[in-house]
């Protein structure tokens, strides 16, 4: 928004005044109110504990739609509404439209009596049961998964346990994966500290509050995330779309949950601190997780700029997975910009869509 000039009659005064007064109603509204995330038609099909399992309504002929269903698994720690965030830019909407059966697991927000919940239960209990129930929908035994952040970390997990269990391909997003570069980035730069004691904040908590997670990620670029965000919008007050775009990432991003305790502390040390996973481990219900396992054809999405998953640790676990048909790809924007960003439609979906629509027919 353009500093005005200033005004050389009383008429112009005034029309600099009211707009001011429209900036100012517009700037209470999309700060104050909620934006409708998550529009996209949609059923629930099943439920355990908070979890939901929804199925998107098809727009696409049943003869030209793929035939391998598609499950979106996000983190357990944010509302996967990222990605349905609104009409025009919303992944689900784009692939449904694309023509594939799309599935969503939302892990829901944990309560005081889910603190014991663990990533075993989430890779072991809460997915396969959810994925049981997408092939009874879909009448097809075969899927893919689409995993984000810590849900592409659980996918992970799944995939390597379950490699016959009809997981045909696995794309992974930021998956944070290999936490041997210290220095890397990103949380490593809290959890290294030896001050920092997870066991303690649990102990403390419960859970794990989605206002220290949101904050502890905020923290990582201060500027960009507290003071950068708000300029923008005071710059593009006068653009409805940005705004519009503004609102309805702001709603998604003040949508905060908090994390199961349990499953928190294991993050922190079996994961960030141990790198059992990449040192080969890590033990989930009783079972060795080998990434060599992994059958499905694997496509690993990572982003440029991402500050809460460094490149290093999606990248350098590749050569661990014993999938055959596997990918790597880089693409510009951040965590969540990448998916939800305005160059998501052009950058990210498009690939996405060229390489899983060959491999689900």
């Amino acid at each position: 928004m353009a500093t005005p000039s200033l005004p050389t009659s009383a008429n112009e005064l005034q029309n600099n005044l009211k707009q001011i007064e429209e900036h100012m109603r517009t700037l209470q509204r999309v700060t104050q109110t909620r934006y409708p995330v998550g529009q996209t038609p949609k059923e629930v099909i099943w439920t355990l504990n908070k979890a939901k399992l929804y199925h998107y309504i098809p727009v696409v002929p049943a003869e030209q739609r793929h035939r391998i269903p598609l499950l979106l698994v996000f983190a357990i720690m944010n509302k996967p509404t990222i990605l349905d965030l609104r009409p025009g830019n919303s992944f689900v909407e784009y692939m449904v439209k694309q023509g594939y059966d799309v599935y969503l697991l939302d892990w829901g927000a944990p309560g005081p009596e889910d603190k014991n919940i663990t990533f075993d239960d989430y890779a072991m209990e809460y997915l396969p049961r959810a994925i049981r129930k997408l092939k009874a929908v879909s009448a097809v035994d075969e899927f893919s998964i689409l995993g984000w952040c810590l849900g592409a970390l659980i996918s992970t997990i799944y995939g390597a346990l379950r490699p016959d269990d009809g997981l045909k391909n696995l794309i992974l997003l930021t998956a944070p994966l290999d936490f041997s570069d210290k220095q890397a980035g990103g949380f490593m730069r809290w959890t290294n500290d030896q001050n920092f004691n997870a066991e303690k904040i649990v102990a403390a908590y419960g859970n794990m509050p989605g206002d220290l997670i949101d904050y502890g990620a905020k923290a990582l670029k201060p500027v960009e995330n507290y003071i950068g965000t708000y300029l923008n919008l005071w710059d593009n007050l006068d653009n409805p779309k940005v705004v519009e775009a503004w609102h309805a990432m702001n709603t998604w991003v003040n949508d905060l949950i908090d994390m199961a305790g349990a499953a928190y502390q294991q993050l922190i040390t079996q994961f960030y601190r141990e790198n059992r996973l990449m040192n080969g481990t890590l033990m989930i219900r009783g079972e060795h997780v080998d990434l060599g396992h992994v059958r499905a054809n694997l496509l690993n999405m990572i982003a440029l700029a991402d500050h809460i998953t460094p490149v290093c640790q999606s990248e350098n676990a590749m050569p661990k997975f014993g999938s055959p048909d596997k990918q790597l790809i880089k693409v510009q924007g951040g965590h969540i910009g990448m998916m939800a960003g305005s160059g998501a439609l052009k950058r990210t979906w498009p690939q996405i869509d060229g390489w899983l629509g060959p491999r689900s027919n």
